[in-house]
């Protein structure tokens, strides 16, 4: 009996092996399908480095052994991702047609649907963040409110305007949590601690330059609250006490135009990222609201690193050392943007901002 135990040890530990050597993917860099924004022979900025729909990239595939004794590993799909976000190794992607969130863990390679139930069940979510400690906060656009769960998945709380409150979007400092409020045309300040309401903004009337006439999402750093206002086809900067700065863009179809502007994001040098739908690429500004380049465009006529129907952007430090296996050797990956696109064969797609490597002449 004891031989059987000792020999039944062995082979449940071997499949374990076997099927972990085996679910880990390599991925190769191919300079032939290599993308680059700008166009060679100007000096590259961003690469487009990969894409993913499912959880096979992530997770990879059983091979050999461990496909005859287990079969093969389960495919989970993003069906129709919206809002993205990232946060300690993990991305968070909120999939509107699931009602729940894909949760993508890089460094175990794990890729888990976020279903709950309860008072915790989400219906539409299109947008997340996390807050300092571990805490995911989503934008229901079903139930019109955020509902927040602890770092393990479990419900906490459900917040948000009584009557009409059209929540689209949401960002969360330190101290205060800033959400989109479509319908009230305005954003809402709430406080961490116990989600009290703290302030609103504007106080515009529909004539006035820092009014939201359709506020769809919102990024906020160090000093500036940055409002896509698909209504007016511009960017607006508020201070985060909600004092107007400026705005940027105008409608139309020219560099630095836009048709839909949905979400926006800005890296640490302040330059800023914006997603049109309809062009269905991402404008980059710098710190000045000047244009400096795009990425993207209609994956219809591009292929590799377009987008379809795109909705947010979100930049990732963090993850720098597993997407370097896709960059060109002769670049060093300085930041990892995220774009998710409703429809097509590519729901995620991955940029690299990247550096050129300078090389000694001994």
């Amino acid at each position: 009996m004891q031989n059987r135990n000792f020999l039944l040890l062995i082979l449940i530990s071997f499949v374990v092996f076997i099927t972990s050597a085996c679910s880990k993917k390599l991925f190769v860099y191919d300079p032939s399908s290599a993308v680059f924004y700008p166009s060679p022979p100007d000096t590259a900025r961003v690469q487009f480095l990969t894409s993913f729909s499912n959880s096979t990239p992530i997770e990879g595939q059983r091979s050999g052994l461990a496909r005859f004794l287990l079969g093969e590993l389960p495919v989970k799909n993003i069906i129709k991702p919206y809002g993205i976000t990232s946060d300690s190794g993990k991305i968070y992607i909120c999939d509107s047609d699931l009602g729940g969130l894909e949760i993508i863990d890089l460094q175990k390679r794990e890729f888990n649907y976020f279903l709950p139930k309860g008072k915790g069940q989400l219906i539409k979510p299109i947008n997340c963040d996390i807050d300092k400690s571990g805490n995911l906060y989503v934008v229901d656009g079903n139930r019109n409110q955020i509902i927040v769960f602890d770092p393990s998945g479990n419900y906490l709380d459900a917040f948000g305007e009584i009557g009409e409150f059209s929540p689209t979007d949401i960002s969360i400092t330190s101290t205060t949590i800033y959400v989109v409020d479509m319908a009230g045309k305005k954003v809402i300040a709430y406080g961490i601690e116990n989600y009290s309401k703290l302030f609103e903004f504007p106080n515009a009337m529909i004539n006035d330059e820092d009014y939201l006439h359709n506020p769809i999402n919102l990024f906020v750093n160090d000093s500036i609250v940055y409002v896509s206002d698909i209504g007016a086809a511009n960017v607006k900067k508020y201070t985060r006490d909600g004092n107007y700065i400026s705005s940027f863009g105008s409608y139309g179809r020219n560099l630095g135009q836009f048709v839909r502007i949905k979400g926006i994001a800005v890296d640490k040098e302040l330059n800023l990222y914006a997603v049109d739908a309809a062009f269905e690429n991402v404008q980059i500004f710098n710190k000045n609201d000047q244009l400096l380049m795009f990425i993207g465009g209609p994956t219809k006529e591009l292929g590799s690193g377009g987008m379809w129907l795109p909705t947010k952007v979100t930049i990732d430090y963090n993850n720098i050392e597993f997407f370097q296996q896709y960059v060109d050797p002769d670049f060093t990956l300085e930041y990892v943007i995220y774009v998710t696109n409703q429809f097509g064969l590519d729901k995620v797609n991955v940029y690299g901002f990247i550096k050129p490597i300078i090389h000694s002449i001994d």
